[in-house]
């Protein structure tokens, strides 16, 4: 059907290495690495801007518990509720290992940890989701990169001489890596940010990284969407699929922000900084 240089035979192990006989998956390493980089970036931030050394730590466990637990609801709620809305299944909600995040559930989970957070510290809510989106955008860039590890994820059919036969699903013919796609998206959409971001040294209008984040995020996730595999079946009778339909209110929301910001329309409270300790506090 296809020449052997028309596509590239993708048969990766998603296992990176076990440990103890727990199998550590290239997915959870990635992960991980969010975490870790994200940390960094935002300590950075936080450090220059002179906020509170708490306000990270703070940050670090409100989003990751909101990444966890908004992706998988958001899997469970949007994507299958017949099946784990009922008696019989509801406790799979809590079967994470077993597969099923949704990205537009970690952000709508994201949003509302963010705003925890900015009413615990008192600060800007706009201010804290402009450094947030980031290290967000970065590590879209780690899992979708994860998706590729674990073969999943991926587009229709393609002869294009970059599309993946994904052998560890059975395949048999070559499809568009769309985790790729999404991915490098991320990476450029995270050096935008980050450069607008140093080139207003640290003092971005309020909102504009926030609201650019949304439509170039989303924007990108719906087109790359006409080329990705439906994750259920009843999708099939739709012309756009779950994640195209919760992509346009993130867009729609975008837009909007970033009128109100550029405006000088947009509702905000001065974000307040930590005062210096002293040399005698440690």
């Amino acid at each position: 059907m296809f020449s052997q240089l028309a596509y590239i035979t993708w048969t990766v192990n998603p296992t990176a290495f076990t440990v103890f006989g727990l199998e550590i998956r290239w997915y959870g390493v990635l992960f991980a690495l969010t975490i870790a980089i994200g940390y960094l970036i935002l300590s950075k931030m936080f450090h220059k801007e002179n906020q509170p050394e708490t306000l990270i730590d703070t940050m670090l466990w409100y989003v990751v518990l909101a990444v966890v637990v908004g992706a998988r609801l958001g899997h469970c709620l949007f994507y299958e509720p017949a099946y784990y809305l009922t008696a019989d299944h509801w406790i799979e909600i809590l079967y994470i290992r077993d597969g099923g995040l949704a990205s537009h559930g970690a952000a709508i989970a994201i949003l509302i940890a963010v705003y925890l957070v900015a009413r615990k510290y008192k600060l800007a809510y706009w201010y804290l989701l402009d450094r947030l989106v980031i290290v967000v955008a970065l590590g879209g860039l780690f899992i979708r990169t994860g998706n590729l590890m674990n073969s999943e994820i991926y587009g229709h059919a393609t002869t294009l001489p970059w599309g993946f036969l994904f052998l560890r699903n059975g395949e048999v013919m070559p499809k568009h890596p769309t985790q790729i796609y999404e991915a490098l998206s991320y990476f450029l959409l995270f050096l935008g940010l980050l450069a607008y971001y140093i080139k207003k040294d640290g003092k971005p209008k309020e909102g504009v990284l926030f609201s650019c984040f949304l439509i170039v995020c989303f924007g990108m996730r719906f087109l790359i969407e006409f080329v990705k595999e439906n994750q259920e079946l009843w999708e099939d009778d739709y012309v756009l699929n779950m994640g195209q339909m919760l992509s346009l209110p993130f867009i729609a929301t975008g837009i909007v922000l970033l009128w109100l910001s550029l405006s000088g329309k947009l509702p905000h409270r001065k974000a307040v900084s930590a005062p210096k300790a002293s040399k005698d506090v440690q």
